[in-house]
C-alpha cells in the first residue's frame, strides 16, 4: 500500500473515531450498568469501522470471561497471560498486533482474524476488563486506534 492511501486511510479513521467518541460519551454518562455500557460500546464500534470482531472479556477470579461482543462465536475464558488479551491484563498496557499469526501464544477464536488491538480497561489500578477488537485485514491497527480507543475505554472505567 502506498504512504499516500494510508495516510489517507488513517485521517479517515481519526475522523470517524472524533464523530464516534461523543456518541458514546452520550450512550455511557447517565448509564451505571457497565454490561450495557460495554454492549452499546461493542455495538458502536462495530457497526462505524466493520471490524470483524469487537467486544469485552470481564476479569472473574484469574481469567477472563466473554462479555459483550459484536461477531462471530468467540472463545469463552481466557487465561491469566495467555493470547493477546491475557497478555494485555497481565501487562497493563495496550497490545497491537500486526499479524496475529506471529504472536507467540496467539489463541485463534476465529481463522479469518488477522490483526488485533487489545486495551485493559481499568477500575483504579486494577485490570478489570479488556477491550479486544479483531481485523480481517493485516497491520490494520496504528497509533490513532490506540489514541482514540484509549478514550472510549476511559469513558466505560468511570461505569466500572
Amino acid at each position: 500500500m502506498s504512504e499516500t492511501l494510508q495516510v489517507a486511510q488513517t485521517n479517515d479513521r481519526e475522523e470517524k473515531y472524533k464523530l464516534l467518541i461523543p456518541q458514546i460519551k452520550s450512550l455511557v454518562e447517565n448509564e451505571p450498568d457497565p454490561v450495557a455500557n460495554m454492549a452499546n460500546i461493542a455495538a458502536a464500534i462495530k457497526e462505524t469501522f466493520g471490524f470483524l470482531w469487537v467486544g469485552f472479556y470481564v476479569v472473574k477470579g484469574d481469567e477472563l470471561v466473554l462479555g459483550p461482543f459484536q461477531g462471530p462465536i468467540a472463545c469463552t475464558r481466557i487465561a491469566f497471560g495467555k493470547g493477546v488479551c491475557g497478555t494485555s491484563w497481565q501487562k497493563k498496557e495496550t497490545i497491537i498486533v500486526a499479524n496475529v499469526d506471529t504472536f507467540p501464544g496467539h489463541i485463534a477464536c476465529s481463522p479469518l482474524s488477522k490483526s488485533e488491538i487489545v486495551l485493559p480497561v481499568l477500575k483504579g489500578s486494577e485490570v478489570a476488563a479488556v477491550l479486544d477488537i479483531d481485523s480481517a485485514e493485516l497491520h490494520d491497527f496504528h497509533h490513532v486506534d490506540h489514541q482514540y480507543l484509549e478514550q472510549i475505554t476511559a469513558l466505560l472505567e468511570a461505569s466500572l
